[in-house]
């Protein structure tokens, strides 16, 4: 079937002015190709002439000159009413004729770079300069006329936009422009949520009255959750500083998994720290100072639910571990990156996805949980634990090997879904109680886990994510053989859970705050 000619948009001027200058020449050629006029202002006019192509300034095409350094120069009737007006349209028809002016079927424009600017600068006049008014305004006009003229926002979007005119002889197809004006409104919805966060930024308000989220589509993914859900993931970056070294693409829940595994490894001391994830919930972690005894001691914690988990190595892999993490079957390992050997070892299992993790690192971005056409936002739960946060109320003080592990322990606790109970021993979890309605509950997981695959000697400890409201939570782990206690403070029964650990010889420390994870 053949195209149909109604639908088609001859072009005979293009109006380019782009930051990005990338890739011009291909371009240039192919509207020389279709004799296609261009008009262009500033750097991409210089650049145009450069490259020795034809080319009418901008400033000579409105017979008025660029004003007030550069700000105003494509802001003129003549510009917008060529890219506005309604080809169709006798009245649009007769006022360009009377005021002489011409149409414009091509806008090619990419804006200002502000978020590059933003990242690379904190000075404010700068980053003001770098806010694109002209740029923004005419794809818009562009976009909003797409009956009629073609708008082109990217340099990837340049080859399309060549085969468009080469396979139609300097014509594009309405389809095509429609596509095209949907990635328009999108790109200068993307820009201008830039600027207003940034405004938000320096402002110091994190709760704006309208929030802007602006967000790249990183990934297709195979399916959600289920295989009948749809799935994708967005970032506020162009990628996730995460490299995929092996191993099938990843899921839905393997990226679910990986954020978790992430989250809590990137919380452990500089290029130390295992954890190993099984449904976005640490099944083990350990921090030895030794890493293979680090892996098998988090491995230990709980080796049923680790099979076919992810872990997370807060350092670089080499062919020793490598051989240990090839003994078991797991979806994912990240690390700082691998060396040779390690890769050459696990990359034998052609499914097991490796992961790269070295420029990966938590920003200070809010955190967002979606409802519908709701949804929740918060700051990252990433304070640090200092001596400060603490207060010990029992009689009984810790040692220093009961102080780091009851940190450690309560470091990790704070991202178990509550109601949340870890325990440890000698930098290591050894029974982790997770995501129950009941602490006492969580308390008893915990204990059976611990029973159930450690033998640890002396010396365990606990953490709770909240307050205890009963004595009982507190009552079943030391009779467990539990000889530390951190939680935070704040129930009513805090005096006889006070003297429950005075009766009984157990240390008691109250954090200040409180670290739910639902």
């Amino acid at each position: 079937m053949g195209v149909n000619k109604n639908l088609m948009s001859k072009i005979k001027k293009a109006l380019i002015s782009v930051s990005n200058k990338d890739n011009l020449k291909p371009l240039l050629k192919c509207l020389k190709k279709n004799k296609i006029q261009i008009i262009s202002s500033g750097g991409t006019y210089k650049m145009i002439k450069r490259l020795k192509f034809d080319c009418i300034e901008v400033s000579n095409f409105t017979k008025s000159p660029e004003i007030l350094n550069g700000r105003v120069k494509t802001l003129h009737p003549k510009i917008h009413a060529g890219i506005l007006n309604k080809r169709n349209n006798f009245k649009h028809k007769n006022e360009l004729k009377i005021n002489n002016f011409e149409n414009i079927d091509l806008v090619i424009v990419n804006f200002y770079p502000f978020e590059e600017t933003i990242k690379n600068s904190k000075n404010h006049e700068k980053i003001i300069e770098n806010i694109d008014i002209g740029g923004p305004t005419m794809v818009r006009a562009a976009a909003k006329n797409y009956n009629d003229v073609t708008v082109i926002t990217s340099i990837d979007q340049y080859d399309e936009l060549i085969n468009q005119l080469n396979q139609n002889n300097g014509s594009t197809s309405k389809d095509f422009r429609q596509k095209m004006s949907k990635e328009a409104f999108a790109e200068t919805a993307y820009y201008d949520s830039l600027i207003s966060n940034y405004f938000n930024k320096i402002s110091n308000d994190n709760f704006p009255k309208r929030k802007i989220v602006g967000i790249n589509l990183i990934d297709k993914l195979r399916y959600g959750e289920n295989p009948h859900q749809f799935s994708a993931i967005y970032s506020s970056q162009n990628s996730l500083n995460l490299q995929q070294l092996n191993g099938k693409q990843l899921s839905y829940n393997n990226l679910n998994d990986i954020f978790a595994a992430l989250t809590i490894s990137k919380s452990l001391p500089k290029n130390k720290g295992v954890v190993i994830i099984k449904h976005a919930n640490p099944c083990g972690v350990s921090i030895k100072n030794d890493k293979i005894k680090s892996f098998i001691s988090a491995l230990n914690c709980d080796p049923v639910s680790a099979f076919g988990g992810v872990v997370s190595c807060n350092f670089k892999v080499n062919s020793k571990l490598a051989i240990e993490l090839s003994k078991i079957f797991l979806e994912v390992i990240i690390a700082n990156d691998f060396d040779t050997n390690a890769l050459r070892i696990l990359k034998k299992k052609k499914n097991l996805r490796l992961i790269n993790s070295n420029k990966f690192s938590l920003s200070e971005n809010y955190k967002i949980n979606s409802y519908n056409s709701s949804f929740l936002t918060q700051n990252e739960d990433t304070i640090q634990f200092e001596p400060k946060n603490f207060k010990i109320v029992s009689k009984t003080r810790p040692s220093n090997l009961q102080w780091k592990n009851l940190i450690f322990a309560f470091n990790v606790c704070r991202y178990v879904k509550s109601n949340a109970i870890v325990l440890a021993h000698e930098d290591t979890t050894v029974g982790i109680g997770s995501g129950q309605p009941s602490r006492l509950d969580s308390c008893q997981i915990a204990i059976n886990k611990m029973k159930k695959f450690v033998n640890p000697n002396d010396e365990i400890v606990a953490a709770s994510d909240a307050f205890f409201p009963f004595v009982d939570g507190i009552e079943k782990l030391v009779q467990s053989g539990v000889s530390a206690v951190i939680q935070p403070g704040g129930s009513l029964r805090d005096k006889e859970i006070i003297k429950y650990a005075n009766d009984t010889g157990t240390v008691l420390v109250f954090s200040k705050t409180r670290h739910f994870r639902h």
